[in-house]
């Protein structure tokens, strides 16, 4: 018994016809960790000035 499907070849074309349209082949910037990175040192080090700075007005 040979459980792999196989499409017809209307069906393959249809397939194909719908993966090659804009909506499935949108082009993407490279990532970039370092980029990445960069952002969320930034966010984390904002949010740990912001709590000292809200430690220190509460007096603690």
């Amino acid at each position: 018994m040979n459980n792999k499907r196989q499409l017809s070849p209307e069906d393959q074309l249809k397939v194909d016809g719908f993966l090659q349209r804009g909506v499935n082949s949108v082009e993407r910037k490279p990532f970039k960790p370092l980029k990445l990175l960069a952002i969320l040192l930034i966010m984390v080090t904002g949010l740990s000035v912001f709590s000292l700075l809200l430690a220190r007005a509460a007096g603690l």
